[in-house]
C-alpha cells in the first residue's frame, strides 16, 4: 500500500469523527464519489496485516448503524471482498487475523435481522405464478392453461414463502458462518441498483475464487493465494447466483460469465441441485452475443415488454377463417348476362324435394323425377358445349332457358321435359 493511499484512508478516518450531525447527509451524498478512497479501502481489506484495517471495520460499521441510507450503501458496497476475505483467512486457519471483519459481519447481520423497535424481522418472499405475468415470463408463451376445477381454485392465490425470525449471534462458528454469510449476501443482492461497478466487479471476482480454490480448475484460472477448498453451501451458491445474473446485464458479462460456469464447476461436484438448476436457468436465457450496456447507465434487468397491439396475425388460420373459405368456394355469384354472350349457361344446382310417387316405364323403375332432370341438364350442356353446334348457340340458349324456367316454376313433369 502507498503512502498516499494509506494517507488518504487516514484522512477519511478523521473526517468523519469532526463531522457534525447536521451535515452527515451532505457527507453522505459526496462520499460515493470519491473514487480514490474506494480504491483505497479495497486495499486495506485486502491486507489483513494492514493496521488501518481495524478502524476502517469501525468506521464501517459506524456508517451502518448511523441510519444514513447513503452510509448504509457504501458501507455493503465491500461485503463481497469482506466475505472473501473472512473465507480466505478462516480456510488458512489464522482466524486472529479476521478478527475485525468478522466483528463488522456479526454487527451487520445483527442490525439486519431487527427492525428500528428492536424486534424480529420476517421477510416474505411471493413466489411468481405461472398464469400471472412477471419480470421473469408471459403467460401467453407459455401456452393455455386447462380451465379445470383445480385452476378455478387456485385463480388468484399466490404463495409467499417466510424467512425468519432470525436468531442473534456472537460469534460465528463452522455451523452457523454460511447461515450468517448467505443472509448478508441477501441484504446486498436487495441493493444491487445501488452498487458501483467496482462493486460488481469484486462480487464476480470472489465467487469465482471461492468455487475454484483447492481445485484443478484453479491452476486454468491462475488464482494465487489460497489453495485449499472453500466449503460453501447450496443457498449461498444461489444468493451468489443472483448477484451474477444481475451483473450480466449491467456491464460486467466477461466477468460475470466466468463466474457462472465456475459455479456450475462447483455445483456439479457438490451435487447441489438448486444452483444447478438457477445456474443453468441463467445459461440458457442469455442471449448469443455479449450485451453492450452501460457502466453509467439504468442498472435493470431487460424483460421483454407486452405489446400493446395483437400478436395474432390477420392471415392466422382459424375457424372462422375456414367456415368462410368455405362458403366463398360453394357461393357462385349470378352471372346471366356475361354468359349469354359467350353462349354457355350455367345451370346451379337444384335440390328437388318432396316429389312423390315413381315414374314406371320403358324399363325404369325407382328413378326420381330429379335423376332424370339431372341426366337430361347434363346431356344439354353437353350439346351445348359441342363444338359441332356452334352455329346452333341461339336456339340452345333458348332451349336451356325454357328449362331452368320449368325448375324455377317447380313443374313436376311425369316423365320427360317438353320443349
Amino acid at each position: 500500500m502507498f503512502t498516499s493511499e494509506k494517507g488518504v484512508v487516514e484522512e477519511w478516518l478523521s473526517e468523519f469523527k469532526t463531522l457534525p450531525e447536521a451535515s452527515l447527509p451532505n457527507y453522505a451524498t459526496n462520499l460515493k464519489d470519491k473514487s480514490s478512497l474506494v480504491s483505497s479501502l479495497y486495499k486495506v481489506i485486502q491486507e489483513p496485516q494492514s493496521e488501518l484495517l481495524e478502524p476502517v471495520c469501525h468506521q464501517l460499521f459506524e456508517f451502518y448503524r448511523s441510519g444514513e441510507e447513503k452510509l448504509l450503501q457504501f458501507t455493503l458496497q465491500f461485503l463481497p471482498e469482506l466475505i472473501w476475505c473472512y473465507l480466505a483467512v478462516s480456510a488458512s486457519r489464522n482466524v486472529h487475523s479476521s478478527g475485525c471483519i468478522e466483528a463488522l459481519l456479526l454487527g451487520v447481520y445483527n442490525l439486519e435481522i431487527v427492525d428500528k423497535q428492536g424486534h424480529s424481522k420476517v421477510l416474505s418472499f411471493t413466489i411468481p405464478s405461472l398464469s400471472k405475468p412477471s419480470v421473469y415470463h408471459e403467460p401467453s408463451s407459455i401456452g393455455s392453461m386447462a380451465l379445470t376445477e383445480s385452476a378455478l381454485s387456485q385463480h388468484g392465490l399466490s404463495k409467499v414463502v417466510y424467512s425468519g425470525p432470525h436468531p442473534q449471534r456472537e460469534m460465528l462458528t463452522a455451523q452457523n458462518r454460511f447461515e450468517v454469510l448467505t443472509f448478508l449476501l441477501l441484504c446486498y443482492n436487495a441493493a444491487l441498483t445501488y452498487m458501483p461497478s467496482v462493486s460488481l466487479q469484486s462480487l464476480c471476482q470472489i465467487c469465482s475464487r471461492i468455487c475454484v480454490c483447492g481445485y484443478p480448475r484453479q491452476h486454468v484460472r491462475k488464482y494465487k493465494g489460497v489453495s485449499s477448498r472453500i466449503p460453501v453451501s447450496s443457498e449461498f451458491m444461489v444468493q451468489m447466483l443472483t448477484g451474477i445474473y444481475f451483473s450480466f446485464y449491467n456491464g460486467e458479462w466477461d466477468l460475470a460469465e466466468k463466474a457462472l460456469d465456475d459455479i456450475i464447476y462447483r455445483a456439479q461436484l457438490e451435487l447441489y441441485p438448486e444452483p444447478l438448476l438457477v445456474a443453468n436457468a441463467i445459461k440458457a436465457s442469455l442471449p448469443h452475443g455479449a450485451m453492450k450496456s452501460s457502466k453509467e447507465g439504468t442498472r435493470c434487468i431487460q424483460v421483454e415488454i407486452t405489446p400493446t397491439a395483437s400478436r395474432i396475425s390477420r392471415n392466422a388460420v382459424t375457424s372462422m377463417s375456414i367456415r368462410g373459405h368455405r362458403w366463398k368456394r360453394h357461393e357462385q355469384p349470378d352471372n346471366n348476362n356475361d354468359t349469354t354472350e359467350l353462349g354457355i349457361l350455367v345451370i346451379p344446382e337444384i335440390s328437388v324435394t318432396n316429389v312423390a310417387g315413381e315414374r314406371t316405364g320403358n324399363g325404369e323403375k325407382g328413378r326420381t323425377l330429379g335423376e332424370i332432370d339431372a341426366q337430361h341438364i347434363q346431356g344439354v350442356q353437353e350439346t351445348a358445349t359441342d363444338p359441332r353446334t356452334e352455329s346452333k348457340g341461339l336456339p340452345e340458349i333458348r332451349r336451356q332457358k325454357s328449362v331452368r324456367k320449368l325448375m324455377e316454376d317447380g313443374i313436376n313433369s311425369p316423365g320427360r321435359v317438353q320443349f
